[in-house]
C-alpha cells in the first residue's frame, strides 16, 4: 500500500535549519498536491523563572505583561511566518503549495509538535535539525530526536548541508 500524503506539519524554531527543512515541505506538498501547516512552539519560561519575575515585577503586574506580550509575539511571529511563505512562494513559482494554516502556540515543543499533527490529522510531519554533538544530544537532547521517538506519524528530519549554507 502506498500511503497517501494529504497534510504535512512544518514544525519550525525560525532557524536556518527549519528554513532550509521548508523546501523539503513545499517539495512533498507539491509532488502529493498535499497542504501544509506550520507549526511555531514558544516555549514556556521555567516555574522558577516565573516565580523570580514575580517576585520583581509582582504577581499582578507579571500576568498583565505575561498575556500583553504574548499577543504581540504571536502576533509577530505570525506575520514573520507569512512573510517567509509569500517569499519561498514568490522566489519559487514552480513549486506551488498551500499553507493551509499557521499555528503559533506556547507550551513544551515535543509535546505540542506530536499533539497537533495528532490533532489536525498530519500524514507526516517535515522539521529541521541542529545536528548537534553527541554530548549535548546525551544531556540535553534535540526536539526533533525527541519527537521522532515518541511520535506514530512519518517524521522527516532535515538537516541543514555539512557548509551551513541552505542556498543550494
Amino acid at each position: 500500500m502506498i500511503p497517501e500524503i494529504n497534510k504535512i506539519l512544518y514544525a519550525t524554531d525560525l532557524s536556518e535549519n527549519a528554513r532550509f527543512a521548508f523546501g523539503y515541505a513545499a517539495s512533498l506538498a507539491n509532488r502529493y498536491n498535499a497542504q501544509i501547516t506550520i507549526l511555531h512552539v514558544l516555549e514556556e519560561l521555567s516555574p522558577t523563572t516565573m516565580l523570580l519575575i514575580g517576585d520583581i515585577v509582582g504577581e499582578k503586574r507579571l500576568s498583565s505583561l505575561r498575556s500583553e506580550k504574548q499577543q504581540e509575539v504571536v502576533a509577530s511571529i505570525r506575520k514573520r511566518l507569512e512573510d517567509f511563505t509569500a517569499i519561498f512562494c514568490r522566489d519559487t513559482p514552480q513549486c506551488p503549495f498551500t499553507v493551509n494554516q499557521i499555528i503559533v502556540e506556547t507550551g513544551h515543543p515535543v509535546g505540542r509538535i506530536i499533539a497537533t499533527a495528532e490533532k489536525i490529522d498530519a500524514d507526516m510531519i517535515v522539521m529541521g535539525s541542529h545536528g548537534q554533538g553527541m554530548l549535548e544530544q546525551v544531556v540535553i537532547g534535540s526536539t526533533s530526536r525527541r519527537v521522532l521517538r515518541r511520535c506514530k506519524k512519518p517524521v522527516l528530519v532535515i538537516r541543514l548541508p555539512e557548509n551551513g549554507q541552505a542556498d543550494q
